[in-house]
């Protein structure tokens, strides 16, 4: 049965009712405790920040009609689109926002991602409970203005208020500010929306609905997509890229991501705290050409570097490792041998990674690579995502982590941030006097000195071997020819509110 035929038969929700693959399940649903990807996927269609993106990630005003920067570049202020409207009518104010940030920073609400809004003058020591919330730099003047005041200038501003952290909160009961309103959520199963109504212009809406299917196996996501129950996919099955090109032709989507994938080592924690010589050969013997040509298969890069190409003012290309394979083996075994480890005494170690098939084929390879080259005994721990998270971020049970970012703004220090010793996001638990020195020193600098330190910041996490960079993602969907709207960019960001069906 042709395809076009089979999508006409099963697709259950009319012509513009839109049906896209998110991944695994949201860890929430909450703009400030929501910390994944599929998470952050959602939110940005419910919600709507003072910026936002359009359909090539390009930022334009959201919330915000208009805004100002002071002479010094730590003022900003916003004003506020009158006709901005909540989903039951009411209208988003200056002070939703503040309402927004004061829960955010609040010590109790225990945000992970709440360490973004560090740039703001006094919301670090806010979420430290070192000060009341009014000392933080976010204030209201009058019903249609926000002034934002930063500790120095951060011209990459507008890019984090795109964040679902830095939306306006108009308290209980759930409201929505953006595009599309919550009509249904079936834990395992999908999240629907349907157009917001009151939105500032939903006049230009073209889809009355869209539905999120949480789907974890990509396998599964294909079946589904190749049986017209998907418009786009979220991501595709390892080792296939080959048969997918043949098979699919311009419906695969293939584009460079600002991404990377990482190991992380626990360093609170044996047998890796206080043993650089340890994490340097687990790192080294892993094989990262051979992990994305054959185990993976779905153009990802190899990486050596956290901070991806791509990334304004950074290298454009990872320099990659200056030994040859056969080389690296031997130093790995060399410093194996020095951390106390040998055939007779091997090292034990668990490597834990949420369920997916793309995470089950990285943890098989990595532990054969680690059980040839080292004699390393490795238990591969597989946990459903919510489950894989709070292990994670408390970091009792854990040695060995599966890690990555996805950037929320194109700044090298939005990767960086993750390793700062007071960092919500830390869950390598490593704490680095001349990592934090290096991060608070370009925070008080601009321009090509501010990135020099940045590099040296970035030269420090690698030279500790704080985590193992393995690859650089690449954004990778399936598009059916119906969906029109759908535009490729460096931040994988495609907001329903500028999809259509034909």
């Amino acid at each position: 049965m042709p395809l076009l035929l089979a999508w006409s038969m099963v697709s259950p929700c009319g012509a513009q009712t839109l049906h896209r693959g998110l991944g695994p399940e949201p860890d929430a649903l909450d703009i400030h405790l929501a910390q994944s990807l599929s998470a952050l996927n959602v939110l940005r269609d419910l919600h709507e920040g003072l910026v936002t993106f359009d359909a090539r990630a390009e930022l334009i005003p959201g919330v915000a009609r208009d805004w100002q920067v002071s002479a010094d570049g730590r003022t900003w202020t916003f004003e506020l689109d009158p006709q901005a409207r909540f989903s039951d009518n009411s209208p988003i104010l200056a002070e939703h926002f503040v309402a927004g940030w004061e829960r955010a920073l609040d010590p109790v609400t225990a945000s992970p991602t709440v360490g973004l809004l560090d740039v703001v003058v006094n919301a670090r020591q806010r979420r430290l409970g070192l000060v009341e919330a009014s000392a933080v730099g976010v204030r209201a003047h009058g019903p249609h203005r926000l002034e934002i005041e930063l500790i120095e200038p951060v011209p990459w501003l507008p890019e984090l208020l795109t964040h679902p952290v830095t939306f306006p909160w108009p308290g209980e009961p759930p409201r929505f500010s953006g595009p599309f309103k919550l009509v249904e959520r079936v834990p395992g199963s999908h999240i629907t929306l349907r157009a917001n109504p009151h939105w500032r212009e939903a006049g230009q809406l073209a889809l009355a609905e869209l539905r999120w299917h949480v789907i974890e196996e990509p396998n599964v996501e294909l079946s589904r997509y190749r049986a017209g129950q998907l418009h786009i996919t979220e991501t595709i099955p390892p080792g296939r890229l080959d048969w997918l090109r043949r098979q699919f032709g311009d419906e695969l989507r293939i584009s460079p991501y600002l991404g990377s994938f990482f190991l992380v080592f626990n360093h609170r924690r044996e047998p890796f705290a206080n043993n650089l010589p340890l994490r340097q050969a687990l790192s080294l013997v892993i094989d990262r050409e051979l992990l994305t040509e054959r185990v993976l298969g779905a153009g990802e890069v190899p990486a050596w570097q956290l901070v991806p190409p791509g990334m304004p003012g950074w290298p454009d290309t990872d320099p990659g490792h200056a030994l040859s394979q056969e080389q690296r083996i031997a130093e790995a075994r060399r410093l194996y041998r020095q951390a106390g480890y040998s055939e007779r005494r091997p090292l034990r170690v668990e490597l834990r990674f949420n369920t997916s098939l793309a995470h089950r084929r990285m943890a098989a390879a990595v532990a054969a690579m680690w059980r040839e080259h080292l004699g390393v005994e490795t238990r591969q721990v597989n946990e459903e995502w919510k489950v894989f998270v709070a292990n994670r971020r408390q970091g009792r049970i854990t040695q060995i982590v599966r890690g990555g970012w996805i950037a929320d703004w194109r700044d090298a220090a939005n990767f960086l941030q993750l390793f700062e010793s007071d960092s919500p996001l830390n869950y390598s638990f490593w704490h680095d006097d001349v990592f934090d020195e290096l991060m608070a020193r370009a925070r008080g600098q601009q321009g090509e000195q501010r990135l020099a330190t940045l590099r040296l910041a970035e030269q420090r996490v690698l030279e500790q071997h704080v985590i193992i960079p393995l690859y650089y993602y690449v954004s990778r969907h399936l598009v059916h020819a119906d969906v029109e709207g759908f535009e490729d960019n460096l931040m994988d960001i495609h907001l329903s509110r500028w999809l259509s069906l034909r």
